[in-house]
Parts: C-alpha cells; sequence; structure tokens
C-alpha cells in the first residue's frame, strides 16, 4: 500500500547530498509540485539524475536557478542558459551520458544489474576512463548502473497499491526512474482504489512505489 502524503512532506526524504532520479523530459512529465516542494525546502548539494535540464522556470531547471544541484549525471543542457553557466564557471559538476546509455544505466540498477555494455561513445571524450569489452569480436563500453536515494517521479493515475498509469509522452523516463531508487514518490492527477486499475493498463507495478502525491495546478 503506497501511502499519500503532501509535496511537503515528500521532499523532507531528500536530505542535503542526496542522489535524486527525476523523471520527465524539456518538462514533460516532470513532478512540478514535488520540484517547487524541494525549491521551498531549499535542500542543497543535491545529485541530479535526468535526460533534460529543462527551462530555467519549468522542471528541474528551477533546482539549477536555485543554486540546490552540486553535481549531475544528464544527456541534454540545450534549453537551459543557467545549468550551461554553472558548468562552465565550475559550480556545478557534470557528468554528460548519451540519452539511451543514461536510461539502460538506471534501468540496469533498478534490474539488480551492475551496468550494461554499448558500443555508444566509442572512440569519444564518452570513453575516457572507462572499460572496454570485446564480445564476439566487437568492442563495448562497460557502462556502470545509476541508481539514486530517491526517484520524484510523475503519473497519470495511481490506485491505493501505487500501480501507475502514465499519459502520452509523460511516460518517456519516469517508469525507469521508479525502479532504481529504495524511495519512489510519485505526483499523479487521481488516486483510486484498488482495483479501479485494470491490470493491463499497469505500466509501473505498485511494488516500486513508497509515496504518493495528488497534483495540484498553479493558482
Amino acid at each position: 500500500m503506497a501511502k499519500t502524503i503532501s509535496a511537503a512532506e515528500a521532499v523532507q526524504f531528500i536530505q542535503e547530498g542526496s542522489r535524486v532520479l527525476i523523471g520527465g523530459f524539456l518538462a514533460v512529465g516532470a513532478p512540478e509540485n514535488l520540484i517547487d516542494a524541494l525549491v521551498e525546502a531549499g535542500t542543497k548539494d543535491l545529485h541530479m539524475v535526468v535526460i533534460a535540464s529543462d527551462y530555467e522556470n519549468r522542471g528541474i531547471g528551477k533546482l539549477v536557478v536555485n543554486h540546490q544541484i552540486k553535481t549531475a549525471q544528464v544527456s541534454h543542457l540545450g534549453t537551459n542558459k543557467e545549468i550551461q553557466a554553472q558548468m562552465n564557471s565550475g559550480a556545478m559538476q557534470i557528468e554528460l551520458v548519451p540519452q539511451g546509455t543514461l536510461m539502460e544505466r538506471v534501468r540496469a540498477h533498478g534490474a539488480g544489474l551492475g551496468g550494461v555494455l554499448t558500443p555508444t561513445g566509442l572512440g569519444t571524450v564518452i570513453a575516457e576512463g572507462k572499460q572496454v569489452l570485446s564480445v564476439e569480436g566487437k568492442d563495448f563500453l562497460l557502462e556502470t548502473a545509476i541508481g539514486g536515494d530517491v526517484a520524484i517521479i510523475r503519473a497519470y493515475k495511481a490506485d491505493k497499491m501505487g500501480n501507475l498509469v502514465y499519459r502520452k509522452t509523460a511516460r518517456n523516463s519516469n517508469p525507469i526512474m521508479a525502479m532504481a531508487a529504495p524511495i519512489t514518490i510519485a505526483e499523479v492527477d487521481e488516486i483510486l482504489e484498488i482495483g479501479q486499475i485494470d491490470p493491463e493498463d499497469v505500466i509501473t507495478p505498485g511494488v516500486f512505489v513508497n509515496y504518493l502525491v495528488l497534483h495540484q495546478e498553479e493558482k
């Protein structure tokens, strides 16, 4: 059974220095209420794992602007000038990871694997310092798994067991992020009774979800 709590209560699980997995891509499927509550809490020195850094005033960009992120593993910075400035000044340490590789590394952690083998990045700066393995005559980079302390994600509907349904492209990275932390908090539009979601529609099983936060539209 997933416990329903407020966004303010939920972000208390995120402590200074926490590794936070955040769902969404360019703010689509971002857990905006949870991000806003984390901005309000002001928790610093976070390590962030996301596909994209979104925009300065939307998605995780609000955490960047508020100087709450110390380090990040991310694929896309092109729409957020603030994170570019902090990276270039040395205020934030960033590991740029190809998008597919990033998601596979997170998925691997959720599946209990140590990492994945991929040809992506061979012969580039991505390969620097990494182990290259040969399998059947082909070279692959060994990319280690990525997990976190807390995952904050966005879904469409949940039941009280925490089973989740996503809506359209908001499905992007959220199901994978949900798997890879011991505490997963899902911000949802609606919380239904157990049995009201067809099992065939469940994308993230409730076993991965600890807490639910009912999304509130901005006034």
